[in-house]
């Protein structure tokens, strides 16, 4: 286990490893185009997950999902540079439990829940990653990064609260939901260490390579049960290359950058994505409460994304002294 983000030794290394970001000042320009991004792709997920579940079986879409989204990965030079071999391990367990574990489960789950639910209890993924964070560096957050994730959480329930009434969720769909947040907050800890040493797009073409190892048993037995239409295929290239593909990339750089559980912050503007498209395709109605949840989850990353109090810039890596990776733009390591 990695303290404070300082790498150990490779010989010492431990398969669950976490690492603070090599950013701990306040969310810059990119830092927030990052969560922009991610948040308007998963926002959108939910939504072409419902589409295709009109003729695909969960594992045909995650299995399409995950498929599209490493071919696309493939097709950058970057993504296919080597990488250590005592490394693939770590990259394989990132790539099962943040991907191919959690992306059957959620349209497992969403047979028995609504979306609206998968999301609000999706938004919980910043308090996971931030509890993942303190077992694993043995530290707490900053007192404004704390309040900002417990206001964000709060606006995230009020978003997704007026949806949720009366909705068919049971219990079981709920346990497999919360299952995958749990994984997800894991998950975007692991990546941190990874994407510094070796950047994002090699790291994820292999963690989504694993992934989909792991998902083609389960897509090859739900293809009997599975028709064909254009409207769900189609919805899988969104679907792909963009949730499963760019977000990835996205995220892993931001946590790489400002640490798993300010960079997750992203996820609370997910909900809030999710309702906007419903108001702009469908013709949905925004609730009061929607939009005093919409504040709340402003007001949460705002704090959040502050300079963390008490945590120290790693060397070379500090806006104040020219650093190496002073913007998202680029994959470089470190």
């Amino acid at each position: 286990m990695t303290d404070g983000g300082t790498a150990a030794a490779p010989g010492r290394r431990r398969l669950i490893e976490g690492g603070a970001g090599t950013h701990a000042g306040s969310f810059g320009i990119t830092e927030w185009l990052s969560v922009a991004g991610i948040a308007a792709i998963w926002g959108a997920s939910f939504l072409f997950i419902d589409i295709g579940l009109d003729a695909f079986r969960p594992g045909v879409i995650a299995l399409s999902r995950m498929a599209l989204g490493a071919a696309a990965l493939a097709l950058v030079p970057r993504a296919r540079r080597p990488l250590p071999r005592e490394d693939l391990p770590r990259v394989a367990l990132l790539g099962w439990i943040w991907m191919g574990i959690p992306l059957i489960l959620f349209p497992v789950a969403q047979q028995w829940i609504d979306s609206a639910v998968a999301g609000m209890v999706n938004g919980a993924v910043p308090v996971a990653a931030a509890a993942w964070s303190v077992v694993l560096l043995r530290r707490w957050p900053g007192g404004a990064q704390t309040a900002g994730l417990l206001v964000g959480l709060v606006g995230v329930l009020a978003i997704s609260f007026p949806e949720v009434q009366g909705s068919r969720a049971t219990g079981l769909g709920m346990g497999l939901v919360v299952l995958a947040v749990l994984l997800y907050g894991l998950a975007s800890n692991i990546a941190v260490p990874l994407q510094q040493r070796h950047g994002s797009l090699p790291v994820l073409l292999r963690a989504q390579l694993a992934a989909l190892v792991l998902l083609i048993p389960f897509g090859l037995w739900s293809l009997p049960g599975s028709s064909w239409a254009w409207g769900p295929a189609l919805a899988m290239l969104p679907l792909g290359i963009l949730g499963t593909g760019l977000a990835y990339v996205l995220m892993t750089r931001l946590v790489g950058r400002v640490g798993a559980p300010r960079g997750a912050i992203a996820i609370y503007f997910v909900p809030a994505v999710a309702v906007a498209l419903g108001v702009l395709l469908r013709g949905e109605r925004v609730t009061a409460m929607a939009v005093g949840g919409t504040a709340l989850v402003l007001l949460g990353a705002y704090l959040t994304s502050r300079r963390e109090s008490g945590v120290r810039h790693r060397g070379g890596n500090d806006r104040r002294t020219g650093s190496r990776d002073a913007g998202l733009g680029t994959d470089a390591p470190g």
